[in-house]
């Protein structure tokens, strides 16, 4: 099996999505002098039929756009499971729509015209936001695909061993001997590749996301 790729690895890219081209070139352009990747879509739709998951990066969009609001890409995004950090920009200082967009996890709400850096600082939070989200969710599935050796014994051994019962307790919990919750203990931390309580506690709890 090849070893999962580092996110912070692949270059994250700028999603923009304006209707109005010269947003688009504008910030495209600004997000290029800061050394960053951007790539410009002019509707919600557009970028949908051709983002793949696979891409770091966060996403740029405008609340008023037609077919697809800002708003409806961030409910929309949140069905098809992709977990791309978003800024919501308006020419319209709507606060109920902000209150919404934040609520759902926006990165924050931003009134044109805005300032250059504060754009450029809240768009550096949602890459490192993103890079954070894809080391967390690779890590949980490599510790799922470790915990997935262990047999239904085993794994109930193992949950017991993490809450902290020693071997008599967890004999009896169970209802089997101890110098088989013994053989099942060693047989964990074997298949694990792994050597202390400790160690299964941070496989456990990284299984869990």
């Amino acid at each position: 099996m090849t070893e999962a790729t580092d996110p912070a690895a692949v270059e994250p890219v700028v999603f923009i999505i304006d209707d109005d081209e010269a947003v688009r070139d504008a910030l495209a352009a600004l997000i290029e002098v800061a050394g960053l990747s951007a790539r410009t879509f002019a509707s919600a739709l557009e970028f949908l039929h051709r983002y793949g998951p696979e891409q770091p990066g966060c996403v740029v969009a405008d609340l008023r756009m037609p077919f697809m609001d800002g708003l409806e890409l961030q409910e929309e995004l949140s069905r098809r499971g992709i977990s791309l950090p978003l800024i919501i920009i308006t020419a319209h200082g709507e606060v109920s729509s902000a209150v919404t967009a934040l609520r759902a996890g926006a990165v924050d709400f931003l009134e044109k015209p805005f300032d250059d850096e504060v754009f450029l600082r809240r768009v550096h939070e949602a890459l490192q936001r993103d890079i954070n989200q894809r080391r967390d969710r690779s890590a949980a599935a490599c510790a799922l695909a470790k915990l997935s050796r262990l047999s239904p014994r085993e794994r109930d051994v193992a949950g017991l061993m993490v809450e902290g019962y020693a071997n008599k307790a967890i004999a009896n919990r169970l209802g089997i001997g101890v110098r088989t919750v013994e053989t099942h203990r060693a047989n964990i931390l074997s298949k694990l590749d792994i050597r202390t309580v400790p160690e299964l506690l941070r496989l456990w709890m990284a299984s869990s996301g």
